[in-house]
């Protein structure tokens, strides 16, 4: 399973709640905030709902 390093690029501020509580869910709290994460399904999911809000970079 390939691991990928997610970094929140833009402010929460202003953004549908839902999508608030996805970048929680995804370990992002501030702007500039990376966490690494190992790609499966449901982080597919997350991705496609808040990739807007992030930059996402293969390890």
């Amino acid at each position: 399973m390939e691991e990928v390093i997610i970094t929140q690029e833009r402010s929460s501020i202003g953004i549908i709640p839902v999508h608030k509580k996805t970048l929680i869910a995804l370990g992002l709290k501030k702007k500039g905030q990376s966490k690494k994460h190992k790609m499966t399904p449901q982080l597919k999911g997350m991705l496609r709902q808040v990739g807007y809000l992030l930059k996402v970079d293969k390890v």
